[in-house]
């Protein structure tokens, strides 16, 4: 259960403390530490109705991704969720926004309590998405790269009617490929532009993201979705980014070349995404401004809130349905 006591102990407080800048000033995200797969083979994690509970904050584009492929595929009765709050506290991720300020479920008060109950050598920021085994009250996997790849095929048994297929198997492969280059070239990217500490490692983050971002744009001038007229993971992973550019990375990672809407393509496409249901009901736009411009990802000093951008833009109607057979 929580401790009672409202500052994490040392011990636990510095895990989240984990180094990530290279000498050179270029941000490099910290490895996944637990990273078990689901599946029903020996060493993996037992596929089971009501028995892991999934973690997150309405800023992380991680964990957002997670969550979105949980309401496409019907999963939200299967696997439980708890949120914490956007922004970061000193003692991580707080579940301030429940009652009590502890998770219902778990009874924690910050993330970093579960993973000191699961490996109290763990050294790491506790990060979000994170799964727990409810059953056990453990972590079981915070591999936010594949996470999603599980809901779709280990989780399959019990998505509901009509769910869309996020990873066929004939486009795996070049799903698998895609999705690395997006996330080097992209969706992390965008942080290493903006957590660099030398004005070389920013502009060469700065430089790859924006040449990626040309080339989406080029991409998504003949078709709908990135694989066609199909709707994949890879398109969940690109929009995360996208919600997050104009009202975040844009001012507060200096990623500031061009905004979203001024990509045409990339524009319309990210606009039918959101309101797609399951995109655009899962974005919470002030928590991803709270989350990157009161927490410890600006130098805010007086705690303003951006008033701007208009988020109602993102109603607008788009030009996807041009591409529909």
């Amino acid at each position: 259960m929580a401790k009672d006591n409202t500052v994490l102990d040392t011990n636990i407080a510095n895990h989240e403390d984990a180094h990530e800048i290279t000498k050179e000033g270029a941000f490099n995200r910290q490895k996944n530490r637990f990273t078990a797969p689901f599946g029903d083979s020996p060493g993996e994690l037992p596929v089971e109705a009501g028995r892991y509970r999934l973690l997150w904050a309405r800023i992380c584009p991680w964990a957002h991704r997670a969550v979105i492929v949980r309401e496409l595929l019907g999963l939200q009765d299967i696997i439980s969720l708890g949120t914490a709050s956007p922004v970061r506290t000193e003692n991580g991720w707080e579940f301030s926004l429940d009652e009590g300020g502890v998770d219902p479920v778990l009874g924690i008060r910050y993330l970093p309590e579960i993973y000191a109950e699961t490996d109290p050598e763990y050294s790491g920021r506790a990060t979000v998405p994170t799964v727990v085994d409810v059953t056990t009250r453990k972590v079981v996997n915070n591999d936010y790269f594949r996470l999603t790849n599980y809901f779709e095929t280990a989780f399959k048994p019990f998505h509901k009617a009509g769910a869309p297929d996020l990873y066929p198997e004939e486009l795996r492969a070049e799903i698998d490929e895609f999705n690395d280059i997006l996330f080097h070239e992209v969706n992390n990217a965008v942080y290493k532009a903006g957590f660099a500490q030398s004005q070389a490692a920013y502009e060469q983050a700065y430089d790859l993201l924006f040449a990626r971002l040309d080339q989406l744009e080029e991409r998504l001038s003949t078709r709908r979705y990135l694989f066609g007229d199909t709707l994949t993971d890879s398109d969940v992973r690109f929009y995360v980014t996208l919600a997050r550019f104009d009202a975040a990375y844009y001012s507060v990672f200096r990623t500031n070349r061009n905004r979203i809407i001024d990509f045409p393509n990339i524009w319309n496409y990210a606009k039918d995404l959101y309101q797609t249901p399951g995109f655009g009901d899962t974005t919470d736009f002030d928590s991803i401004k709270r989350g990157y411009q009161l927490g410890n990802h600006a130098n805010n000093p007086y705690q303003l809130l951006a008033k701007g951008p208009d988020v109602s833009i993102w109603n607008e109607p788009h030009d996807r349905n041009k591409f529909s057979k």
